[in-house]
């Protein structure tokens, strides 16, 4: 693997890998511009995904009927992964030059209150980057088990949907969080506050405005309801198409994916640029928001026949669903992965 460039303030931020040298690709000039982080930009990141939460809870409580509810649990949920992105971005410290104002942020305004935690994400997810698609990779497990039947990703969307998959989720975090039964009391309950009291204190706090603005029952229908459903069906679709059936595994160009979206599909699937995946393995320094230029600049140098690219998400769950043969594998993706994985 070669050296990739540091990290803008010496390395400041967390380790940083990259499969090709910037300086082979792109002028002193475009690394610079490509590079620049934009602490204003990532502060309207953050209020532009609790504004669409919080107007979407708004919309279904002035006006409440079935439609307006579906339209605010899907809005939710993508946005709840969008706060999952944020986390991810916030994991490679990208978002505030300050890196305690970047860690502070990531964790309190994106990953606590979907009951993530950066800590134990930053050293797994950096693991991936160091180790894409290969035996190493903790996320391989999400992508090896490609292809599978269109009936067998049915079923996997409709646990996602029924809160199943959620329910796993959550189950096993929370057992995690309280320790070793046979642990003494105090050291469980030490345990689960450190692992589990970030999410738990700005889950309070959320419920806490929601009741005092009188409408308590925003938060088990409009944030954990979606959180649980609408969440982790995005999460798994995204998940298939960024890793999923890639051409080549060894190849640092065509091991990850980038995916053509559309408007509807970037609210609903692909918040915040994360469709421009291969884009981010190749250059985890560059900031999500300018994850698009990258891609024109690789463009306009002819690297487009080198890169792995796919129209958009159909065209990816169609190959990623041709298998001929039905078996659905109930433990292909662990709650544990998709839980963690961003």
């Amino acid at each position: 693997m070669t050296d990739a460039l540091p990290t803008p303030a010496d390395e400041k931020g967390p380790e940083q890998f990259s499969a090709v040298r910037p300086r082979d690709i792109f002028d002193k000039d475009e690394i610079a511009s490509l590079r620049q982080r934009n602490n204003w930009r990532a502060a309207g990141l953050f209020i532009h995904a609790w504004v669409v939460i919080g107007a979407s809870m708004a919309l279904f409580a002035l006006f409440p009927n079935p439609l307006t509810f579906l339209i605010a649990v899907v809005l939710i949920g993508a946005r709840q992964l969008g706060l999952a992105i944020l986390m991810h971005d916030g994991a490679h410290g990208l978002l505030f030059s300050n890196v305690k104002v970047n860690d502070f942020v990531t964790q309190w305004f994106a990953s606590f209150p979907i009951a993530t935690d950066i800590r134990p994400y930053r050293p797994y997810h950096l693991t991936h980057h160091k180790n894409t698609q290969q035996e190493s990779d903790p996320d391989l497990i999400l992508s090896a088990p490609f292809p599978i039947t269109r009936e067998s990703l049915r079923r996997k969307i409709m646990r996602d949907l029924t809160g199943q998959t959620g329910y796993k989720q959550r189950k096993s975090q929370i057992k995690a969080a309280l320790g070793k039964p046979g642990a003494p009391f105090k050291d469980r309950l030490s345990t689960f506050i450190a692992k589990f009291g970030g999410p738990l204190a700005t889950n309070l706090v959320l419920l806490t405005i929601l009741s005092g603005l009188g409408y308590w029952y925003l938060y088990p229908l409009l944030w954990v309801l979606p959180l649980l459903t609408w969440y982790q069906m995005i999460t798994r679709l995204r998940n298939i198409c960024e890793h999923a059936m890639v051409p080549d595994n060894n190849d640092p160009m065509r091991n990850a994916r980038t995916t053509y979206a559309g408007w509807f599909m970037k609210a609903m699937i692909a918040p915040y640029w994360v469709n421009y995946h291969v884009e981010h393995h190749l250059f985890t320094w560059i900031p999500c928001y300018n994850l698009a230029k990258a891609h024109e600049l690789l463009l306009y140098k002819g690297y487009r026949d080198q890169l792995e690219i796919q129209p958009s998400y159909w065209a990816v769950l169609k190959i990623a669903t041709g298998a001929d043969q039905d078996g659905d594998n109930k433990r292909d993706t662990p709650a544990e992965n998709l839980f963690i994985n961003a």
